[in-house]
């Protein structure tokens, strides 16, 4: 079957080689860039890349689904700039046949993360590395929403596929902290927007809750100091998050 590839970007000269190498097998690959003030677009040199420009507007949704309406082909897969197709799941995609699929729709996809050099498979991660997120999408099946942490929703039946996303967030602590202050001002507004509230009692126990369960409950000390830095900063946007709530329902 005919895949079409959808790439976000925004300043990822970093990253996007990488990611560009790992989906050439597919048969269109399609760039939504917001305006990238860095070397992305110079570097993209695949004759298979159509590139358009387009402001995110603090909307992951948004912009998924414009790539989406932009896709030639029936099947769409989506990959971050941060990430590339491991060989593995290449295979496995290349594999898929239309009259394979049956009922399913969607396929979840497993994402392995890369974090300080070294591969996490515990505390705030497990769940997308065991269980996948929804990335390979049959087109006019359903709609992404959620302004960040969008999740693609359809009435339709989702598979799963064996082989893994390579993920490769924050290499360094800075860039960390830029992300994580960047994503819970998008998600405050989202709940904001949505009528949602919060007191003092939570922020101060959700985010030493959520601290606990994946560091310990979840082993995210088996993956050491980075596992550390992972389930500390996780926790740290949780915080964030409901502090820049209690701000704009205060004012």
């Amino acid at each position: 079957m005919k895949v079409t590839a959808v790439i976000l970007t925004k300043n990822e000269e970093k990253n996007i080689e990488r990611c560009l190498k790992s989906i050439s097998f597919c048969d269109e690959i399609i760039v939504i860039d917001d305006y990238s003030t860095d070397k992305t677009i110079k570097l993209i040199k695949d004759s298979k890349v159509t590139i358009f420009e387009r402001k995110l507007n603090n909307d992951f949704a948004s912009q998924r689904n414009f790539g989406l309406s932009k896709a030639s082909n029936e099947w769409v897969l989506f990959v971050d700039a941060d990430e590339k197709v491991s060989e593995e799941l290449k295979k496995v995609i290349n594999s898929l046949v239309p009259t394979e699929s049956g009922d399913t729709d969607a396929y979840f996809l497993k994402r392995r993360d890369y974090f300080w050099g070294k591969e996490l498979k515990y505390g705030e991660i497990k769940k997308v590395r065991d269980n996948g997120i929804v990335r390979l999408i049959k087109k006019g099946s359903g709609r992404w929403m959620g302004t960040v942490h969008e999740v693609f929703h359809t009435a339709k039946t989702n598979g799963k596929l064996n082989g893994f996303l390579n993920h490769y967030p924050h290499p360094t602590l800075k860039e960390f902290i830029n992300a994580v202050n960047y994503y819970s001002t998008i998600r405050s507004d989202e709940l904001f927007n949505r009528g949602k509230k919060t007191n003092i009692f939570e922020i101060i126990f959700f985010p030493m809750a959520k601290f606990i369960y994946n560091y310990f409950f979840n082993f995210g000390f088996l993956d050491g100091p980075a596992g550390f830095t992972y389930a500390f900063m996780m926790s740290f946007h949780s915080f964030l998050v409901r502090a820049k709530l209690y701000q704009l329902t205060t004012k």
